[in-house]
């Protein structure tokens, strides 16, 4: 069957939350997963609660069914074999667990990253270090540090790896920087996704898929987040970003039949996690029994969602090249502050130092996936519940983290640059190196004590081309 390209998003009423917890799911397996069983019930915005379920009579049961229905009917079939694809911000969370799992299942990998400094960069070496052991090949691993914004660097690494899939994750993310400094997310998540989509529509890349967020859901007052739902009141710049690109992609789409799929992710957590997460920041505060800062009564709710989970949801869409879709990626369930806190102090084994905060400008107080359509045009149900999400993120915190990677308090990790700091530094651009120039960054050298890290250019990189915003290229 012939798959209807689908139109702009419009008004429509959402259709009913899927229960994660319900409905386990292999990543291998590419059937649609059983609908919940679960009677959804009624959750007020606002209320604490571990369920986003609403409560539905028999008639609009009925209409759910048959939508899903015809929805599944138009499912195209993942495409199977060998893929090469090019994963930016394949160093940090996302990117690197993602490149991790094609590798594993046997697919080339080109990784590109400016291993900026927005966390401790030496995260995101361990990640690319990890990413190599998998995978010694460096026929099959290549890994470049660069800018996605650099036009030559860009240009010259299409020309020579010939990607055909892109798994485009690199962006400046953080909703409460992005309203400090705009411009620096305009320049990295705008002009840095439309860069690759031209590239990509040039070289007849096969499919696209980016990274959008929860975030562009704004202040929805919706008892949970549908596709369908009209999103064009964003309350934060980086939340515009995202759903500037959103609509970027519908045009390639329209303009040139590029194949694009943007993804919203609800609160990613997990191992390798970042650290300006709160999912991270909870575990490292009470374990360390520092200060917790708790913004608000403790009632706002998320539906975070483990790092698998949305791994095997991006996965899905890389092997399906729709015309244009746009999914959530959520686990469908929400989680209240207050529970979430005592479920770190459960499984960190010590109690919160609690200081209660103001509620932050530009935080929406609920988020909550509707997971329907991305059940049913993509085979995906999230399977790993937050209890169990977070008892792997300590294991991994205590065992891991807190013995080789981390040196210093998590406060003491270094903030994203200002614009006007930017700008200051941009003369202060490392020199090129040459050091392993076949394939990019050299992860033989050894780590350097302090955690600072030097970038491989391009040959192709000029001064005179160097972007008067976003920064990249800076010393550590």
């Amino acid at each position: 069957m012939k798959f209807r390209t689908e139109s702009m998003p419009s008004l429509a009423n959402a259709s009913d939350c899927g229960s994660s917890e319900s409905s386990e799911q292999s990543s291998d397996n590419e059937h649609n997963p059983p609908v919940s069983s679960i009677t959804p019930t009624q959750t007020p915005i606002g209320h604490a609660s571990s369920i986003c379920l609403r409560g539905l009579d028999e008639s609009s049961e009925d209409d759910n069914s048959s939508s899903s229905s015809a929805r599944r009917a138009q499912a195209i079939e993942p495409h199977v074999g060998h893929k090469k694809v090019l994963v930016t911000g394949g160093a940090g969370f996302v990117g690197s667990s993602t490149a991790a799992h094609l590798l594993k299942r046997g697919d080339s990998v080109v990784v590109v990253d400016e291993i900026n400094d927005y966390y401790d960069v030496r995260i995101k070496e361990q990640n690319l270090r990890r990413l190599r052991e998998i995978c010694p090949d460096k026929r099959r691993l290549a890994i470049y540090k660069g800018d996605i914004c650099d036009e030559n660097f860009m240009q010259d690494l299409f020309e020579k790896e010939r990607p055909e899939w892109i798994c485009h994750m690199a962006a400046r993310a953080g909703v409460r920087p992005s309203i400090q400094d705009p411009y620096v997310y305009i320049h990295s998540n705008i002009r840095g996704t439309t860069h690759l989509m031209e590239l990509s529509h040039k070289y007849g890349v096969k499919n696209f898929v980016f990274a959008s967020s929860s975030s562009v859901y704004g202040g929805s007052k919706s008892t949970f987040f549908s596709e369908d739902e009209v999103v064009d009141n964003p309350v934060s710049p980086y939340a515009a970003s995202k759903k500037a690109c959103e609509l970027l992609a519908y045009t390639y789409h329209h303009l040139y039949s590029l194949n694009v799929t943007g993804l919203r992710f609800f609160t990613v957590y997990g191992p390798r996690g970042r650290p300006d997460m709160a999912p991270f920041k909870f575990i490292d505060r009470v374990s360390r029994g520092d200060e917790l800062q708790q913004f608000g009564d403790g009632s706002s709710s998320r539906d975070y969602t483990f790092i698998d989970d949305i791994v095997n949801g991006v996965v899905r869409a890389i092997d399906r090249p729709y015309p244009y879709q746009v999914f959530n990626l959520g686990k469908g369930s929400g989680t209240s502050l207050k529970e979430f806190i005592s479920i770190v102090e459960k499984h960190v084994g010590k109690p919160a130092n609690i200081k209660v905060m103001p509620d932050q400008p530009g935080d929406v107080p609920y988020t909550c996936a509707d997971v329907s359509k991305a059940r049913d045009l993509l085979g995906y149900a999230a399977t790993v519940p937050f209890d169990e999400g977070i008892r792997r993120t300590v294991e991994w915190y205590k065992t891991e983290y807190a013995n080789s990677i981390c040196a210093e308090p998590e406060s003491g990790l270094r903030k994203i640059p200002t614009f006007a700091e930017l700008k200051r530094q941009k003369k202060d651009v490392v020199k090129e190196e040459t050091r392993d120039e076949a394939y990019g960054l050299d992860l033989d050298a050894p780590p350097s004590p302090t955690g600072d890290s030097t970038l491989t250019l391009p040959k192709s990189f000029k001064m005179k081309k160097f972007a008067p915003i976003g920064g990249m290229f800076l010393k550590a």
